[in-house]
């Protein structure tokens, strides 16, 4: 399988919009196996160019210090992003 292409897609509402539609199509029934493999292809693309608009994104202290409490948390009673969890402790 071919790189998939995502270019088109530039801002997180363009992609969040694109992912809707993606699990609209495999939700359902009449769709092919290939073709959700295809979908699920380009909604891992889509993830990583998400990912990346995070990273070269610039905060100032007062979005970063809200993206902090609207951030949802891990069951387990940490962050999401892992940080304080408390793994191999010996």
């Amino acid at each position: 399988m071919g790189r998939v292409d995502v270019s088109r897609y530039q801002t997180f509402g363009e992609i969040s919009e694109r992912l809707d539609g993606i699990v609209g199509q495999v939700r359902d029934k009449d769709v092919s196996l290939e073709r959700s493999l295809d979908l699920f292809d380009e909604a891992i693309a889509l993830g990583s160019k998400a990912v990346g608009l995070v990273d070269a994104t610039d905060f100032s202290p007062e979005e970063e210090a809200r993206l902090v409490q609207e951030a949802p948390h891990a069951p387990d009673g940490g962050d999401a992003s892992g940080a304080g969890s408390n793994d191999a402790q010996d």
